[in-house]
């Protein structure tokens, strides 16, 4: 078994859903020794998330960024705002989205759907660079 661990920061993105799968591809090329295995990534904030979806049209994710912010607006009564209008509802957002996200390793190759990626959602309108640990595992 081979277990294969790295931390690292991604640049800022502005708020959004950001594709980021070749980010971790390129800095994780242990992936090619695994036959069969596990990815998992886990982002160390809580003001941002991951998930996986639509990798081809940008429009899901303009789509995605919409429905949040009309899902948890930035104008209801929180009393956490030390950080601004937008510090709880990025919050919240995150812990809709979970912060991890676990992949299949196929015979070297993330076993992803045709059409799936991994996105950095941002939730925040004055981000900072995030920091993402990523672990491999598998034969």
């Amino acid at each position: 078994m081979h277990w294969f661990q790295k931390t690292i920061k991604l640049p800022v993105y502005k708020r959004g859903f950001h594709l980021i799968t070749n980010i971790v591809l390129r800095e994780l090329p242990e992936i090619q020794q695994i036959r069969t295995g596990l990815l998992h990534v886990f982002i160390q904030h809580t003001s941002a998330s991951l998930t996986i979806n639509e990798n081809a049209d940008s429009t899901v994710r303009s789509d995605f960024e919409a429905h949040f912010n009309r899902a948890v607006p930035e104008d209801a009564p929180y009393q956490h705002d030390y950080e601004g209008p937008d510090d709880m509802p990025a919050h919240i957002k995150a812990s809709m989205l979970g912060s991890s996200v676990s992949i299949p390793i196929t015979d070297g190759r993330l076993n992803l759907g045709t059409w799936q990626g991994i996105y950095l959602c941002e939730h925040r309108d004055e981000a900072t660079p995030r920091k993402l640990v990523i672990t491999v595992y598998g034969v």
